[in-house]
């Protein structure tokens, strides 16, 4: 058996919230739905809870935290291009989603960083499957143009500044 990923959030407005996650992409599970919580199947493996605050709160002892004012967690979601991860970020911004980061373009790799209508922040990225296999290391260096040092490439600095693995 596969393993699948359940990612659960707290909302304010579950319709509102089913409304905003199905229109970018994700489908209703109605099974596991009701007056609560709402199961958002985004592809064989990979759901969202969506969970009304207070039924939320029954599932830890911890207090829940508003995402609106601070930030936990950044749920990333791979898209199968750019293009896709462009039409995606429209789909956020014009259902009521935010942006919480300008959109990135490292060469190798495309993404937005954007916020449900609750605040969750929510990343979708596509990857050249070249760099997915080798390492964004190795891909740049295949692609720097001749003469040039990978080092001397401003994606790949840029991206090193946003968080992934130094050389």
């Amino acid at each position: 058996m596969a393993t699948s990923v359940f990612v659960n959030l707290p909302v304010a407005d579950l319709d509102r919230s089913k409304a905003f996650y199905t229109a970018i992409g994700a489908g209703l599970v109605p099974e596991f739905t009701d007056e609560n919580a709402a199961c958002l199947k985004w592809d064989e493996n990979v759901f969202f809870m969506i969970l009304k605050t207070g039924y939320f709160a029954t599932f830890t002892d911890k207090p829940v935290l508003s995402p609106a004012s601070g930030a936990q967690v950044i749920t990333a979601i791979s898209r199968d291009s750019k293009e896709e991860v462009d039409r995606t970020r429209s789909l956020v911004l014009a259902n009521g989603g935010g942006e919480n980061k300008p959109p990135q373009d490292y060469g190798f790799m495309s993404q937005v960083s954007m916020t449900d209508p609750d605040g969750h922040i929510l990343e979708f990225m596509w990857m050249d499957p070249r760099a997915a296999e080798k390492g964004p290391e190795a891909f740049m260096a295949e692609h720097a143009p001749d003469g040039e040092h990978p080092d001397a490439n401003d994606s790949f600095s840029d991206a090193e500044e946003e968080g992934w693995p130094a050389r």
